[in-house]
């Protein structure tokens, strides 16, 4: 069958024979069965190759590895999602666990950074987390574009702008490193503990 048994937050090794292998993270939920998705950018030769591919080509999978994102320790808490750029792939896993799970857990704020409109994923996805009324959803870019109606700037700019409850709520930050300490400091002034702070590094 095509369920990997996976948790959130976990990734695969991609194995292309004769070119090499990989990390590549799951970005489907668990609950989504009978197969699994994976996000790949064109950045090196094996993922290059993967774009060339077409349906019905090989290619080998192990795992799932990595530590998952600790949902039984989120479970019935509130919980906030802070993804910058290509940060919203290893998080969608868990984003549509939640949805999927919804009355399990409290409050779901997801904030969302990319550089530009244009470099955002599962556009339409997003635009199904927009539309529910469970979910409160906020998007910026570094840099506009002419249709762009949303918030211009860096994913700190969103957390002012978010009430959180710091004793029943959990941080879950994913992104380019450089992100973490500046996200950190801003949920740091939101009295969020630290150890509730969950990073995927």
């Amino acid at each position: 069958d095509g369920d990997l048994d996976h948790e959130p937050g976990q990734f695969v090794q991609v194995e292309l024979y004769g070119i090499g292998e990989a990390p590549i993270s799951v970005c489907s939920s668990p609950t989504k069965r009978g197969s699994f998705e994976l996000t790949v950018r064109a950045a090196g030769r094996l993922t290059k190759h993967m774009h060339s591919m077409g349906k019905g080509d090989w290619l080998g999978i192990r795992g799932p590895f990595g530590k998952p994102f600790p949902v039984k320790l989120m479970t019935g808490n509130d919980l906030l999602f802070v993804a910058g750029g290509l940060g919203i792939a290893p998080l969608r896993s868990l984003i549509n666990y939640v949805m999927d799970n919804r009355r399990e857990f409290g409050k779901v704020d997801i904030l969302l950074g990319c550089k530009t409109p244009t470099d955002m994923l599962f556009g339409e996805e997003i635009k199904e987390w927009q539309k529910r009324l469970d979910v409160n959803f906020s998007c910026t870019v570094d840099r506009t574009a002419p249709d762009w109606k949303g918030n211009v700037g860096l994913i700190t700019s969103l957390i002012p702008g978010v009430t959180i409850n710091p004793e029943k709520t959990f941080g879950v930050v994913v992104g380019p490193p450089i992100m973490y300490k500046f996200v950190i400091a801003e949920l740091l002034k939101k009295n969020l503990p630290e150890r509730q702070i969950i990073l995927s590094l």
